[in-house]
Parts: C-alpha cells; sequence; structure tokens
C-alpha cells in the first residue's frame, strides 16, 4: 500500500459518513470470501449458446442491445478478448490490498480498497438484479463523480445490465430520451435537483422500475425510490450463486456500455461499447499512454470530468481497475474552482482534462503573475521563456543546460506544487482541439500536453501520445494493435480518418441508418475527421469533415486554423468561430473572455483581468462586456480589426480572408446552446441562434 507522503490518509469510517463508508463497515474481505468469485472462468467459446436469434454474433455490428458482434481480432491485436469481472478478478488478485477510492466525507479523506470495491460492486448488482434488471436493459447513472457512480457502474455490468451515463447539466427531456432509448430498468441519481427531473418523467418511461439516491437522501419516503444503503441491502437477500450463474454466462462480444454522444446535430445516439471494447481499450490504450501497473507504480488520479463521456470513463474508471490505479474523487465544485484545491491534497501522478479545463489554469495564472510584485514577474516570465525554448529546439533532452536547471528549481517547480502537479508525470488533454497558445504556455511551465485522438465509437482512444512518444501540436501515434487509413486525400496529404480494431464500437443503438454511415462494409469507421500523418506516423487533426467551410467560390476552408489564430492575436477573444459556407466571404463571430459566475458558471458580463488588461493596453477604460459592445468601444474595436488584418496577412490566399466580424453580447456556455457537455463548440446551434447577426454580413454587402 502506498505511504502517507504518496497519498492523503486512509481514516476508519464514522457512523456519520455517507452510504459509502457504511456500506464498507470498515472491513478489508479475506481472501478466502473471494475466492469462489476468483475462481469463475473464461466464458465458453461456444458461440452459438447465447447467440441471438438475428444471428449478428457473425457480423461486425449490431444495433441490437442483445446482440452479439464478431471480435475484431487480427494478427495486430490477436489477444484473447475477456470481460469486465475478469478483468477485476485479475486485479483483485495482484491489487486486493490497495487503496482503490478515495473520497472526501466531512473534510476526511477516507479509502476503500479493491477487496471493498470488489464486494460493493457485487452487492450493487444483485441489488439491481432484485429490484427488476433485466438482461440488456440499462442503469442510467445520473450523479457527479463518486466511489457510488463506479460500483453501480460495475455492478451494472455484473449483472447484465449495460451501464449508461447521463450529464448532470441534461435537462428533464434530455434524461427521458437516453432513459427511454436505453431501455432503463433503474435510474440511480445523487441529488434531489437530479430526482425531480425523473419524477417530471417518470410517466414516460415504461421500462423505468425503481430509483437509487446517494448523496442527497429524498426528504419523504417513495414508492420506487430507494437510497444506497437500501439496494445494498436488498443485494444481501440474493444468493451469490444467482450472480455467478449470470457472470459465468456473459460474453466479451455482449454490449456492456452506452455512451451517447452530445447531439451537436439531431438527437443524441447511443454508442454501443462491448466487454471486449471496454477491457481491449483499458489495457493497451492505457499502456500507449504510459499509465503504470500497481506494482511498478500505483498512479494516482483525480476524477472530476463527466463519467458519462467516453474519455473519463476509460481513464477513470476502467483504466484505474486494468491497473490497480488509485482514483481520488473531486467535489462537485471542481470546476466552479475546488479543483485546484483537491490536486494539492491528492498529488496525482497522472492528470487529464479537457482544453477549457487546462486554459482556464492558464488563466488564473497569468492573473496571479499580473497582481505580484515586479520581480516575481520577471522570474516566472525569464524562466518560462528559457524553458519553452529548451522544449522546442531539444525535445525529450535530459542534458538541459544550465539556465534550464535554474528556472526549474527556482520557479516552475514552485508553481507545480501550487498547482497541485508537483508529482504528475503524465498531464493529457482530449475531447476538443487545444490552442497553440496553451500547449505552448505550459510547455514554458514544462508541463508537456499529451494529446490522445479517438471518439466515442473507439472506446476513447485510437491514437495516443505519451512521455516516449510526444510531437508538439499532435494527437500522437496509433495505440499499437490498431488500424488505421486516410481516405480522399489531397495533394498535401490530408484525408478523412477511418478507423479500424478493438476499439471500434459495436453499432449505435436503434439506429440501424445512422451505423452503416458510420461503418463501411469492411468494418472500417469513418470518423468525418481530416486529418494527415506525418513520415513517422504521428497524427495531425486539420478538421472536421461537416466543419469545413466551402465557400461560394468553391474554396475549402478549414475553420480551426483561423479561428486559433485570431486566439492567438488578440487574448482578449474567448471564443471565434469562423462563417462562410456557401457564402461568398469569410465572417467570424467573436467573444470576449468574461468571469464567470462562482454558483453557476454561467458568463457574467465583468471582463477577466486579463481582457481588461488589454483593453487598458489598447486605450480603453472598459470594464464589461457591454460597455465595449454597447459603445463599440472605439479602441477595442480597433485593436481586434488590426489584429484581424495581422492574420488575413499571413493567410495562405485572399478566399481565408475575414472580411466582417461581430463581438457577441455573452460568451458562450452549455446553459446558452452554444458549448457541449465537453465544452466542444456546436456549430450548428451558433449559426442558428445567431442568424440575424449572421445575414447582416452578408445582406450588407448586396446593397
Amino acid at each position: 500500500m502506498p505511504d502517507s507522503a504518496e497519498a492523503p490518509q486512509a481514516s476508519r469510517p464514522t457512523q456519520e459518513s455517507m452510504a459509502v463508508s457504511s456500506l464498507t463497515d470498515g472491513q478489508t474481505p479475506s481472501k478466502e470470501s473471494l475466492s469462489h468469485d476468483l475462481t469463475l472462468s473464461l466464458p465458453e467459446k461456444d458461440k452459438d449458446k447465447d447467440a441471438p436469434p438475428d444471428g449478428s454474433e457473425e457480423t461486425l455490428w449490431t444495433t441490437r442491445a442483445d446482440g452479439r458482434v464478431r471480435p475484431r481480432v487480427h494478427p495486430a491485436c490477436s489477444q484473447p478478448p475477456y470481460t469486465v469481472h475478469q478483468m477485476f478478478s485479475e486485479t483483485l488478485d495482484k491489487y486486493g490490498d490497495l487503496w482503490a477510492l478515495g473520497f472526501k466525507r466531512q473534510g476526511t479523506w477516507e479509502h476503500i480498497s479493491y477487496s471493498q470495491y470488489y464486494l460493493l460492486a457485487r452487492k450493487a448488482a444483485k441489488g439491481f438484479l432484485k429490484l427488476g434488471l433485466e438482461q440488456a436493459h440499462s442503469v442510467a447513472i445520473l450523479g457527479f463523480n463518486s466511489p457510488e457512480w463506479f460500483f453501480s457502474a460495475v455492478g451494472t455490468v455484473f449483472a447484465g445490465g449495460i451501464v449508461t451515463g447521463i450529464y448532470t447539466t441534461s435537462s428533464p427531456e434530455a434524461c427521458q430520451y437516453i432513459a427511454q432509448d436505453s431501455r432503463a430498468n433503474i435510474i440511480v441519481l445523487d441529488t434531489q435537483k437530479q430526482l425531480e427531473k425523473i419524477l417530471k418523467t417518470w410517466k414516460n418511461l415504461p421500462h423505468l422500475k425503481a430509483v437509487v439516491t446517494y448523496g442527497e437522501t429524498p426528504p419523504e419516503k417513495m414508492a420506487n425510490v430507494y437510497t444506497m444503503e437500501e439496494l445494498m441491502g436488498l443485494g444481501e437477500e440474493l444468493p451469490e450463486e444467482t450472480l455467478d450463474a449470470i457472470i459465468t454466462t456473459q460474453q466479451p462480444n455482449q454490449c456492456c456500455a452506452l455512451v451517447y454522444t452530445s447531439g451537436t446535430t439531431g438527437s443524441p445516439k447511443g454508442v454501443m461499447l462491448s466487454q471486449d471494447n471496454i477491457t481491449w481499450t483499458a489495457r493497451y490504450g492505457s499502456q500507449a499512454g504510459d499509465i503504470q501497473p500497481a506494482e511498478v507504480q500505483q498512479e494516482v488520479v483525480v476524477s472530476y470530468l463527466p463519467l458519462s463521456h467516453i474519455a473519463a470513463q476509460i481513464y477513470d474508471l476502467w483504466t484505474g481497475i486494468q491497473w490497480g490505479a488509485q482514483v481520488c474523487f473531486a467535489e462537485p465544485d471542481a470546476l466552479k474552482g475546488s479543483l485546484v484545491d483537491t490536486l494539492r491534497e491528492v498529488e496525482p501522478t497522472s492528470h487529464m482534462g479537457v482544453p477549457r479545463v487546462w486554459e482556464k489554469i492558464m488563466e488564473r495564472i497569468q492573473e496571479v503573475a499580473a497582481q505580484s510584485g515586479f520581480i516575481r514577474r520577471k522570474m516566472l516570465r525569464w524562466a518560462m521563456s528559457v524553458t519553452l525554448e529548451q522544449n522546442l529546439t531539444c525535445p525529450g533532452s535530459d542534458l538541459k543546460p544550465f539556465t534550464a536547471r535554474l528556472a526549474e528549481y527556482l520557479v516552475l517547480a514552485k508553481v507545480r506544487q501550487a498547482l497541485g502537479l508537483g508529482k504528475c508525470r503524465k498531464s493529457f488533454y482530449g475531447a476538443a482541439p487545444m490552442t497553440a497558445e496553451t500547449q505552448r504556455f505550459f510547455l514554458g511551465l514544462n508541463i508537456h500536453l499529451y494529446s490522445g485522438y479517438g471518439l466515442s465509437e473507439t472506446s476513447g482512444p485510437h491514437f495516443m501520445s505519451s512521455p516516449c512518444n510526444y510531437r508538439l501540436y499532435s494527437s500522437g501515434k496509433l495505440v499499437p494493435g490498431c488500424l488505421a487509413k486516410l481516405v480522399n486525400e489531397d495533394a498535401e496529404g490530408i484525408g478523412e480518418i477511418c478507423l479500424w480494431g478493438r476499439t471500434i464500437f459495436m453499432g449505435y443503438l436503434n439506429m440501424e441508418d445512422k451505423t452503416q454511415e458510420a461503418i463501411d462494409a469492411d468494418g472500417w469507421l469513418h470518423t468525418g475527421d481530416m486529418g494527415r500523418l506525418d513520415t513517422d506516423g504521428f497524427l495531425y487533426i486539420t478538421g472536421r469533415l461537416k466543419e469545413l467551410i466551402i465557400t461560394a467560390g468553391g474554396e475549402n476552408v478549414p475553420p480551426v486554423p483561423i479561428e486559433e489564430a485570431v486566439k492567438m492575436e488578440l487574448p482578449i477573444v474567448s471564443n471565434a468561430m469562423l462563417i462562410g459556407d456557401q457564402r461568398k466571404f469569410l465572417s467570424m463571430l467573436l467573444t470576449l473572455k468574461c468571469v464567470l459566475d462562482p454558483e453557476t458558471s454561467e458568463p457574467t458580463d465583468n471582463l477577466t483581468e486579463l481582457a481588461v488588461a488589454f483593453c487598458q493596453r489598447v486605450g480603453s477604460k472598459a470594464t464589461t462586456v457591454s460597455e465595449i459592445v454597447g459603445t463599440k468601444d472605439e479602441a477595442v474595436y480597433q485593436a481586434i480589426e488590426q489584429g484581424i488584418q495581422r492574420v488575413n496577412m499571413n493567410a495562405a490566399a485572399r478566399p481565408y480572408h475575414i472580411q466582417k466580424w461581430a463581438i457577441l453580447q455573452r460568451d458562450f456556455s452549455i446553459s446558452g446552446g452554444e458549448l457541449g457537455p465537453t465544452m466542444k463548440l456546436k456549430r450548428p446551434m451558433v449559426l442558428d441562434k445567431y442568424k440575424d447577426i449572421i445575414d447582416s454580413f452578408y445582406q450588407e454587402q448586396k446593397k
């Protein structure tokens, strides 16, 4: 077990602690009590035994929740498929006594071992069965990351159900859609607010039999609403042999998880992932990212990104089990400011964030630096400049000049310690593109941000960067055992990225046409993303096929590089979206960097300190967005126009020039509809919402 220097101290569970503590009773089960579980054998190879009547086991895809697919075993990935229960059983054997989950209760860190975690998952599985969970129906989980989320998810799979995450930001209607589409028998949720969403729509959910709550206990007893303790008590009534019989019949090629796409266009699609998808990716995708098994070094990670998204689910939940990592849960207000406090307490060895999380950390450092004294500011600037140059000119070199070592010792190590990243050796990002400015900023702090490339449809990473496999602005190399090709390449070698391998999903639930659009006759997944491969096999994403702007003159314009260039030139700009599909010229919508409301995370009217500093530099006294937009602040508008002209000067050709632009009154947000749950820009929504402003760019041209 890790010592006190490596992680927060475990404490004995108290009577007052919430569900998890009372359920473990502070006890670690003996190996004898687990022995019958560890002997559960590999599923039989008789494929026909459990094959559904449609014969889908012989195909590479299915749209049925109870369907089977042909495992994509190939010379490049010939490892035998195995189930989630098998993966956990191997982990128990090796890491049963190690801490698995860390959580804070009443200000004190408490921990659950892998042995306890396994038994909690079994109890949850038996409780779900007692409540009427049917095979190939789902348990939907609607709550912030917690031990209960984890053992509910694992318990669902053990019980033969399908774990389905729902974003906590989802509306009642969105919750209803997912619960209905996935045929949820049970919904697990954490707060009264989430319970009210389900109560509003329960009458429209014919498959829903029960709701289980953790976190907040409902103020009054309701029919078919149970607490987590009650669920576990129900589980005690079911014999172990009943659950064992279900586990033993499970096959690696059956669906065990549904990940719903955020639905930037049309209804969200239920991405069906098999047990083999999960176990293979947890093992080989994480190896490509240099995640260590616990016998080498127990990885410590902080779980805070939505587990309904594939990146967090694979990274926190399934990879954690595969390698015996210690997963510590952040507070629900992590993204409102408490994340850094958790990072300081936990000191993770590996950390992942979506680009917006890293951008917020960067902006906070810049604000603190701006408020510091002259000497401190100068020291930080010098240290980052020296380190950035070293990392750009001699990447990966262990032989660092004296100035770089001095910068590290005097300044940068202390900055990383203050961020809680002093022991972090691997920092990842994914889910959306990251600006060059942000990547270079963190390189200056001696933090390499490692990117992966994948989709929900690839169970997470299909390409991966790591400390041994890194190139700036690249998404890394293929995960060993995965295949990729580019189709319809242009003269610059840019084509649509197509993928094949054990990561590839089973199909979209109940959507045969969409599945056939995505997977071709040879089983290749067409991603819709455009990219190029360099001579060493590193992948560079250039944009999305659907995002590609084709002007009225027939020019193909990828928007992301131009949007990034504008944000680099103009540090006051928060979001930039290029317009011009089927139009005579390009235009752009801009939002300004503003302070977020600490309670709701909604953008306010107040500019950030960095944005105010930009205004002062160009001769404006503005401190709010409305001041700038309402008066068309001459100094700010002129500075933005000059920045856009500089971007235009570097453009490949005149059709790539931005001719008109507008600043919006409010920054993009999830609640505003412009951003998805992982802060990805929802372009169709923006085009529709700001249609009048966009049309005005082109109406003026006609006059």
